[in-house]
């Protein structure tokens, strides 16, 4: 099979497994967006999925990330951030990312805003909240109970940022269902205060049908579509 024929087989199959996890959450099939995640696959790779009308890509690296969105600016694709951001890199991912994904501490809202202000971007955000246990080691995401006024940040940086919703990772060795129900509560509790950041990004390859059912919004697919990372990175 070509390589244009195994993207568009698992592309298939990936949109088919959204659209009956949304038939049985009762949910429509619009309800919900998938964004590929191409890290580690070539721009080539990229290229392919438009002409099979994927929309949006998700890169977690920002050198990468950089250099494919150079490579297809022509393609007209939505780019998201979704990796854990170093401070000192996100101006620059500010400048090419349409949407970021792990903002997780105010010292990036900052830089976001700076970089999207230089650029005359306006540059949409998620707020990556943590699902793991208060202790737990290598923690991503900032605590639920930091939302508030992470958010608040964003609303003041002004018309370079502009505040979209909520991200998460169900956490390594649980059941991708209570962690999801968990988000669900959180995302509630946010609304009350932001109702027009109505975005929620979870679900990934193997975890969508759970995600859905709890409400996302996008799922972030790399593997289901593309296949095994390539052994050379």
């Amino acid at each position: 099979m070509s390589r244009p024929e195994e993207l568009a087989d698992a592309l298939a199959k990936v949109r088919e497994r959204i659209a009956a996890a949304c038939r049985a959450a009762g949910r429509g099939e619009d309800e919900v967006g998938l964004v590929v995640v191409t890290k580690f696959f070539p721009a080539s790779d990229v290229r392919l999925l438009a002409g099979l009308g994927v929309t949006d890509v998700g890169e977690n690296r920002h050198q990468e990330a950089r250099a494919k969105a150079e490579e297809c600016a022509d393609l007209g694709l939505r780019w998201h951030y979704i990796g854990g951001l170093q401070t000192n890199k996100a101006a620059a991912v500010a400048r090419y990312a349409d949407v970021v994904e792990s903002v997780d501490r105010p010292e990036l809202v900052t830089r976001l805003a700076r970089g999207a202000t230089e650029t005359e971007r306006q540059v949409d955000v998620l707020l990556q909240v943590s699902l793991d246990p208060p202790a737990a080691e290598h923690r991503f995401g900032a605590a639920p109970e930091a939302l508030g006024a992470l958010a608040e940040s964003v609303v003041a940086a002004g018309e370079a940022l502009r505040l979209r919703g909520l991200m998460a990772v169900a956490p390594l060795g649980e059941d991708p269902a209570t962690a999801f129900a968990r988000l669900a509560e959180v995302r509630a509790a946010f609304l009350s205060d932001h109702p027009d950041a109505t975005l929620l990004s979870a679900g990934m390859s193997g975890d969508l049908e759970q995600a859905i059912s709890a409400g996302a919004t996008h799922v972030r697919v790399g593997s289901a579509v593309l296949g095994p990372r390539p052994q050379v990175q």
